[in-house]
């Protein structure tokens, strides 16, 4: 079994063979300087190569941090695939939703695929469950200023816990309707999986608060 209880060693995977956000760097800075404040090692990579076995086992955590498109090769997800059903960790942060479309299990791991976003504008986070480490200090309404994901099927369903939805009489432009989540885990076979749609902007990973929101996000998908 890969879970460790602790966050001792992250890995942060990048890549994109489609869209490219430009907030990449402030992410993959924002999570290194979590690591050092938390006492936790980090590796960012855009490398496939990394998804071996040998190169997961021991890992406290994995995140998709905004990737796009097709990013893994076919042993690559093999491997991603063993080490998440024998305890493995995965998040996945934004564009993760965009990534991996034409790989069934992948769309189960993260728990939705991206369908589209209206423009960038500001809108109103609902905390529905203020219990969980990514949540629980957070208002019960979160305003802030993002790119609000619709999904192409909505993620709730039994075994998946919400963590926060979107007002979508507060913005522009959503598809979804009264329930429209941004924020779920889930336990995936004898792994975790969590997913927040949320990050977009640079501005988003100097923001104390969504930086506490990643790091209770890997806290809880590494259960220490």
């Amino acid at each position: 079994m890969h879970r460790t209880g602790r966050l001792s060693d992250v890995l942060i995977y990048t890549r994109t063979t489609a869209y490219r956000h430009d907030s990449i760097p402030a992410g993959r800075a924002a999570l290194r300087e979590l690591g050092e404040e938390h006492g936790f090692g980090v590796e960012a990579t855009e490398d496939p190569s990394v998804f071996t076995d040998a190169s997961l086992a021991g890992r406290g955590a994995v995140v998709f941090l905004s990737t796009s498109g097709d990013v893994l090769t076919p042993d690559g997800r093999d491997a991603l695939r063993r080490w998440v059903s024998d305890g493995g960790g995965f998040m996945g942060v934004h564009s993760a939703a965009c990534t991996e479309y034409d790989w069934p299990y992948y769309g189960e791991l993260v728990g939705a695929r991206f369908a589209g976003h209206p423009a960038f504008q500001p809108g109103t986070v609902r905390i529905e469950d203020p219990d969980h480490p990514a949540t629980r200090h957070l208002p019960p309404r979160w305003d802030r200023d993002d790119e609000w994901y619709d999904f192409r099927s909505n993620p709730r369903r039994p075994g998946v816990r919400i963590l926060a939805t979107i007002d979508e009489t507060a913005y522009e432009g959503g598809t979804m309707g009264a329930d429209h989540p941004l924020v779920w885990c889930r336990e995936s076979d004898a792994g975790r999986s969590f997913y927040t749609s949320l990050g977009h902007a640079e501005s988003a990973y100097s923001d104390p608060a969504f930086r506490a929101h990643l790091l209770g996000g890997l806290r809880w998908t590494a259960a220490c």
